[in-house]
């Protein structure tokens, strides 16, 4: 049986120009496989809490009700199908609570995969998305200053800090794509483990 795949838009909220993304994904794949292949897209490290807000439940790593944290379930038990079968399209995404990137989540649609074709895989996007810990919106939009004029008092030391100059409109797509392979084996290596399992005699 094929494989159905969802295609997912992801847009970086309070950003002009527009930062997004757009992967499929087996509808198969938990929401924290969809966290990874956001994380690959986005070409974030993944070294900060997440969370999806779907209607009144969120989804990320499990911790329960505290007077402090909203009650988060695991985002692995959830899978891209039953949000399908509920008819919910669309949720928020939000990585790192300090620097807060909200991404809108929209299911754009759903359809066989492609025969020949890994996934989860990327499909295309623009805008690169913003560097770890650089601060948030606003800290962002101060490094975005300072990488655009070469006499900025703060330039060097952006430079500096971030390893080399930064370029709002190479998203790398080469990296992206070395990235979601990754995913893409481990889920091959998974889907064949599976199979063995199922054809092993005791």
């Amino acid at each position: 049986m094929t494989d159905q795949i969802a295609r997912i838009r992801i847009t970086l909220e309070d950003m002009k120009p527009t930062i997004w993304r757009r992967v499929e994904l087996p509808v198969t794949n938990s929401l924290k496989t969809l966290h990874l292949a956001i994380q690959a897209s986005m070409l974030f490290e993944n070294y900060h809490l997440f969370r999806f807000d779907i209607g009144d439940a969120a989804y990320g790593i499990r911790f329960d009700d505290d007077e402090f944290m909203i009650r988060t379930r695991d985002a692995a038990n959830m899978r891209i199908s039953k949000l399908v079968e509920r008819g919910i399209t669309s949720c928020t995404y939000t990585y790192d609570f300090g620097d807060n990137w909200r991404h809108r989540i929209e299911i754009e649609a759903v359809q066989p995969a492609t025969p020949g074709v890994d996934y989860p895989r990327f499909v295309d996007g623009e805008r690169r998305a913003p560097p770890e810990d650089v601060g948030g919106t606003m800290g962002f939009e101060e490094f975005l200053e300072a990488m655009a004029k070469p006499r900025h008092p703060a330039r060097a030391s952006m430079v500096e800090w971030y390893g080399g100059v930064f370029d709002p409109a190479d998203i790398s797509p080469g990296e992206i794509n070395a990235r979601m392979a990754k995913l893409a084996k481990r889920r091959a290596r998974g889907k064949a483990a599976h199979a063995n399992a199922a054809f092993r005699v005791d």
